[in-house]
């Protein structure tokens, strides 16, 4: 496999924390394809805004004359469009607006399969050729007890069999994962083939644990492709008070804020914007060939993706480590 640095995550299409007006979308679409060589590789999931994401960048790619083999469109399963029944979604209340449908999560043999052809519905004339099980490490969490876990495992594995036997078809191009908690991938990628990871807020410039990087450098070591994906924390290293997409305060959570703030004052002395350095950082990181990047600002593409082509002075990191901002061991 074979990605560009930079590859497009599509959750703000989705109405993430805001509804956006369709000529809004189409210009960031427009915007994503001007500042990448084809084929330009977008990321989804049928989660995103119960699939409106799927279904907007569709539209987007059509209403733009965009071919299908100038896009590579990656789609992360395990959630089915429904009917809303409810004034808001039930599967995360308060986090996508103005929805016309509900999702359900489907992890299953049957269930992926499903979610499978109703993204390639959605995303209209265009199909996914890269396909993953969304969030599996949720799932497992949902779990009651012991049991429950293991049977939930299997649901993933089976799933799992369903992806192998649409890429044996030819239907797909390749398998991965994608999730928050990487000992949930690191326990699938022993029973599981796969061609791709994912991780989630779990190697940044903020956390990068050596456990991590260990399995990284195997990955790496058996031709597995590392995409990295909320490398800010979900925003709170570039600003938002929200870590990993839970809301945060200084008066509860101080020694996360101090953090945040001798990093800006590294970064000032420097004359360097914490997302350049952030993007930097993650990289460096054994084996990661991507880094996927999310806007619900057209004008912020252009910048996301010059992100990659910031140099970072050795002397930065260095003021880094003498600041106990990053590990001691951590090699740059």
């Amino acid at each position: 496999m074979k990605l560009p640095q930079i590859i497009f995550g599509t959750s703000g299409l989705g109405n993430l924390y805001v509804a956006l007006p369709q000529d809004v979308k189409q210009e960031i679409i427009s915007e994503c394809l001007k500042h990448s060589s084809p084929p330009v590789v977008f990321d989804s999931a049928g989660k995103y805004g119960a699939g409106l994401a799927l279904e907007s960048l569709g539209k987007c790619l059509q209403s733009l004359q965009v071919k299908p083999e100038e896009v590579v469109i990656s789609n992360k399963l395990g959630w089915l469009r429904t009917e809303l029944t409810e004034p808001e979604p039930t599967f995360e209340p308060g986090v996508w607006k103005d929805l016309k449908y509900d999702a359900v999560q489907k992890i299953s043999y049957h269930g992926i399969l499903e979610c499978y052809e109703q993204g390639n519905q959605l995303l209209g004339a265009y199909e996914a050729r890269m396909v993953s099980v969304h969030d599996p490490d949720e799932y497992l969490a949902g779990a009651q007890n012991t049991e429950d876990l293991d049977k939930r495992y299997q649901d993933i594995l089976h799933a799992y069999q369903a992806l192998n036997e649409l890429k044996s078809a030819g239907k797909v191009d390749s398998i991965g994962v994608g999730a928050k908690n990487w000992q949930t991938i690191q326990k699938i990628s022993m029973d599981v083939q796969l061609d791709w990871v994912m991780f989630a807020n779990s190697m940044t410039v903020h956390s990068h644990p050596k456990e991590l990087v260990k399995f990284m450098e195997k990955l790496h070591r058996k031709g597995v492709l590392i995409i990295n994906s909320a490398i800010f924390n979900a925003g709170f290293l570039t600003g938002s008070d929200y870590y990993n997409y839970r809301a945060v305060n200084r008066s509860t959570e101080p020694e996360l804020y101090n953090w945040r703030d001798k990093f800006y004052q590294v970064c000032d002395a420097y004359s360097l914007s914490p997302a350049a350095v952030c993007t930097a950082f993650v990289f460096q990181a054994p084996g990661v060939q991507s880094v996927a990047l999310n806007t619900s600002n057209p004008e912020r593409i252009s910048i996301n993706t010059g992100l990659k082509d910031v140099h970072i002075p050795a002397a930065f990191w260095q003021e880094m480590r003498r600041n106990k901002l990053i590990d001691q061991d951590y090699k740059i």
